[in-house]
């Protein structure tokens, strides 16, 4: 059996983002494509927030070396404020030193054969370019999304701090020059940076999505018990709410006013449930000024299964990206299909998200700004438009996205980059 050696911020107990279950099912399946896995990931109180509740998912035989980093904004500020540079390319940028000479053991004694590194945590590439480059193993960087785009809609780039977006480009380039693979979520994340070097082989670049863990729905589905909402229709998004572009819920909120003014929603019939969407205050103040406090519930996180318990209950789903995230797609999407609930898109047609679920026979998709369209999407949903159960995936159509069929194209990714031949 061959060894893989997974760089990840983000790993159980890690508590504020699905991304975390990425690396968690890599680290679960790979073996049964022939590679042990070894992880490299951060001591738990480097954490800003954590649960146990996954813990137990990590295979018994996976060896998981934490190692510990500053957090710039919460251990390096001086009455809130820290210098900049510290958190190049991000805030956990001190991990590298940790990680490096914790890694370096690691690969010897465990012989290892491959390195593999995640982002969104940049430091976690510069930590494999670094292990890559004084082991001679050889390194496969996976990007999920672009770490740097010009986003034409805004007119501007993205990060818009020049320092951290040359931070971002150094490591990108430097990827680019020595990873054996580069592995993307989306076409569209792939096309950004092929077009960014363009003596980049697509050869050496692949698309793995995200996706489901069918192991954790298999627990949900068998403990869940469908929740009494005391007669309302539930319309839930799971996760994070942002106040801007990306993910702004200013227009759902717009629309649900117009139908409640209609008499058509009420805190009688409707609930929006917001389920761990973080700027609890801002989102409260916005519910209020549209008078839909009664309407709106704004609710702390689940353990992970409970979370998948509640998709599977929900009369609805709500999903929220925009034009600015053209090239990404959610991780939820994924959890959101395999629940097999009706799915409410507020997206850009164009982007990602949108071309994702049309592929799967999902139509349900307005602009995430256009209140009318919106509304529309709305109003079928609570006539219980059959139109929208016909839409529901099948099992077969989503099975691609099933984390354990997506290690297959990781394990293929592993076994085909080529291996440099140097010793510790």
């Amino acid at each position: 059996m061959r060894r893989v050696l997974l760089i990840a911020f983000h790993y159980p107990p890690f508590g504020t983002s699905s991304g975390v279950q990425r690396t968690l099912s890599f680290s679960i399946h790979l073996r049964r494509y022939g590679w042990q896995p070894y992880v490299l990931t951060v001591r738990p109180e480097v954490y800003e927030r954590s649960s146990p509740d996954q813990l137990h998912d990590i295979p018994n035989d996976v060896e998981v070396r934490r190692t510990t980093a500053l957090d710039a904004a919460r251990h390096l500020a001086i009455r809130g404020r820290y210098w900049s540079r510290l958190a190049l390319p991000d805030r956990w940028s001190s991990w590298w030193l940790s990680a490096v000479p914790a890694g370096l053991r690691l690969i010897q004694k465990a012989q290892i054969d491959v390195i593999w590194s995640t982002y969104p945590i940049a430091t976690a590439h510069r930590i494999g370019a670094t292990l890559a480059r004084l082991s001679g193993r050889p390194w496969v960087a996976d990007f999920r999304d672009p770490m740097v785009e010009w986003v034409p809609a805004a007119g501007r780039a993205f990060p818009a701090d020049p320092a951290l977006r040359k931070a971002r480009l150094d490591i990108e380039s430097r990827a680019v020059r020595d990873a054996g693979r580069l592995v993307f979520c989306t076409e569209g994340a792939r096309n950004i940076v092929l077009a960014r070097y363009p003596s980049l082989d697509p050869v050496r670049t692949a698309v793995i999505s995200n996706g489901y863990e069918e192991q954790a729905f298999q627990a949900a589905v068998a403990t869940h018990r469908p929740a009494d909402a005391g007669g309302k229709r539930v319309l839930l998004h799971s996760g994070t709410v942002y106040i801007g572009p990306d993910r702004d819920p200013t227009a759902v909120m717009q629309a649900v006013r117009a139908l409640a003014d209609l008499g058509l929603l009420s805190s009688d019939n409707f609930e929006l449930r917001l389920r761990d969407p973080s700027n609890e205050a801002a989102l409260r103040k916005m519910a209020e000024r549209l008078r839909l406090e009664r309407m709106i519930s704004i609710l702390p996180p689940l353990p992970y299964r409970d979370a998948l318990a509640e998709m599977l209950s929900a009369d609805g789903l709500l999903l929220l990206q925009g034009e600015n995230s053209n090239p990404a797609v959610p991780a939820k999407l994924y959890e959101y299909l395999r629940a097999r609930r009706p799915i409410l898109a507020c997206a850009h047609p164009d982007g990602e998200t949108a071309r994702t679920l049309r592929k799967v026979g999902i139509s349900t998709i307005a602009p995430l700004t256009d209140v009318q369209s919106i509304g529309s999407l709305l109003r079928r949903w609570i006539d219980n438009d059959e139109s929208l159960l016909k839409e529901l995936p099948s099992e077969e159509s989503i099975a691609e996205f099933s984390r354990g069929n997506l290690t297959a194209a990781l394990s293929a990714v592993l076994a085909d980059v080529p291996a440099k031949q140097v010793s510790v």
